[in-house]
């Protein structure tokens, strides 16, 4: 009830910190000095009034991931979507209630490539006097999986920009903050997370990367998955979790193994054939605390788990297709609107004028993602809900196609002449109340993927998930449409396509994009 309910005030302040990682120190952004940034917690019905300050030298917004925004838009955050962004000395306060959602999500910021080392975790629990679905575990622990530049984040995505190419891979991916052992100049700070002999504890994974999709397990322990994306699915047993950027998966594990000390590892799922990708493993150790093992455990080498293979898609499929609503959930039957948005990167031909060094992509292009063959422009004077909500006009149009302008192969041989995206700041219209299906189609124009689209606003069923072109006539069969997952971020797989529905019940202009 809104008796219980609370308002919780923080102080975010944005400021270059020193951060050392991998023996060099880097002058990273942050929150209030911490990396990764604090986590907020609150319970489902509560208020967050968050006042941001930014005393970097770089534009910033920040974004709740996940949390619904019911007629907040203005507190979203994406840049030039939902906001201006916060000049530097500048500030904003975000004000917003959670209501229905219970779980994890997380805050990072949503300007350029800040996210890499602003963010954090963002827990709610049940209302006051609530319980969990399952039994209450005795503790609980975020893991924010995140990767780390030996650089700064901001020149490696402004090189790419420059180039034209492909950005370079991360250096490390890092369990809260921490590489782990695997890696030099770490091993004295990697991340323990403790336990007692017996007990279950709730582990909240986060994938706060940049870029990359990656496996999470802990050696010789099994993970009963409980929730993702702050919705409770029905629980089911695995060894090992993949996390598209933006996911997250709440799993309890069980101390029942001999007591000792357990790697928690985790890698990149790598479904891009060819293309290359940051090949290391962060580490961070399960420690049971017990009497017999105070002392003489510290030195024992902590049991080290297996790890899918790097393009072990199988692995990925199993376990993303057991997701299900713990129960019977109103799926929209109906269709109002039904969408079909091709996602994934095409290659730019060189700019007239434009000089070999600005296009180092595949023979000389310069890479462009794009959805429908759109790739997406972000106004510069004007946020886009300023726009809408002030009818300023020439900000953005609403000719976003509902279908690819072209039909073709999607995840065939693509033809040259499909691969230059036109560039626009193009919208799509729904009607308040509209019933959606959009099927998010992957393409194989220079390189196949797995992709995770988010969209800002909503939660979404995904009712089917397949691979190769999606097909209605053959594919509507797979369609779940009893207990399919309620999720924020949809990991459309590599060569295939996911198809989601959702009610547009939210007023805004919401951003959905590849995280």
């Amino acid at each position: 009830d809104a008796a219980s309910a609370k308002t919780h005030y923080h102080d975010f302040v944005i400021q270059a910190t020193p951060v050392k990682r991998l023996c060099k120190t880097h002058n990273t952004i942050t929150v209030n000095g911490q990396f990764p940034g604090p986590t907020l917690e609150v319970n489902s019905g509560d208020t967050l009034v968050v006042k941001v300050v930014n005393r970097a030298r770089y534009n910033v917004t920040i974004h709740w991931h996940g949390v619904r925004q019911m007629r907040t838009a203005w507190a979203d955050g994406p840049e030039f979507i939902t906001q201006c962004p916060i000049r530097p000395g500048k500030s904003y306060t975000y004000r917003f209630t959670i209501q229905g959602q219970e779980g994890t999500l997380w805050w990072h910021a949503h300007s350029s490539w800040l996210r890499a080392t602003v963010y954090g975790a963002l827990i709610i629990h049940p209302k006051e006097g609530g319980n969990y679905p399952f039994p209450k575990p005795k503790r609980e622990t975020p893991i924010l999986l995140g990767e780390w530049w030996d650089a700064n984040p901001i020149d490696v995505v402004r090189e790419a920009t420059r180039t034209g190419a492909a950005p370079n891979v991360s250096d490390a991916y890092t369990i809260n903050g921490q590489p782990g052992d695997l890696y030099k100049c770490s091993s004295q700070d990697t991340t323990i997370v403790h336990t007692d002999s017996g007990e279950t504890n709730l582990l909240r994974v986060i994938n706060a990367g940049m870029n990359q999709e990656l496996f999470f397990t802990v050696a010789n322990h099994k993970f009963t998955v409980v929730g993702a994306d702050a919705s409770y699915v029905k629980p089911f047993t695995t060894s090992v979790l993949m996390l598209g950027p933006g996911q997250t998966t709440d799993v309890l594990i069980k101390a029942d193994q001999p007591p000792s000390r357990y790697y928690m590892a985790a890698r990149a799922y790598a479904s891009a054939q060819g293309a290359p990708f940051d090949n290391t493993t962060t580490t961070a150790i399960l420690e049971y605390k017990t009497s017999s093992c105070s002392s003489n455990c510290v030195k024992t080498n902590p049991v080290f788990p297996s790890l899918p293979a790097y393009n072990d898609t199988a692995t990925t499929t199993a376990f993303t297709t057991k997701f299900r609503s713990p129960r019977k959930v109103e799926v929209p039957k109906e269709i109002d609107e039904n969408l079909f948005f091709t996602v994934g990167l095409g290659l730019n031909n060189c700019p007239r004028g434009a000089r070999p060094r600005n296009c180092q992509g595949p023979n000389g292009t310069r890479f462009t993602a794009s959805m429908n063959n759109v790739s997406f422009v972000l106004p510069s004077n004007f946020s886009l809900l300023q726009a809408h909500h002030n009818g300023i006009p020439g900000i953005f149009s609403t000719d976003f196609p509902a279908v690819p302008p072209v039909k073709f192969d999607y995840t065939g041989n693509v033809s040259r002449s499909l691969w230059q995206p036109i560039r626009g700041t193009k919208l799509y219209k729904l009607k308040y109340g509209a019933r959606v299906q959009v099927v998010l189609q992957g393409t194989n124009i220079s390189i196949a993927e797995n992709h995770p689209i988010h969209l800002h606003g909503y939660d979404f069923y995904i009712i089917a998930e397949g691979f190769g072109n999606f097909n209605p006539k053959r594919d509507a069969s797979k369609f779940n449409l009893v207990d399919p997952p309620l999720r924020n971020t949809a990991s459309v797989p590599v060569n295939g396509w996911a198809v989601i529905r959702f009610v547009a019940d939210n007023p805004g202009v919401w951003l959905m994009h590849c995280h």
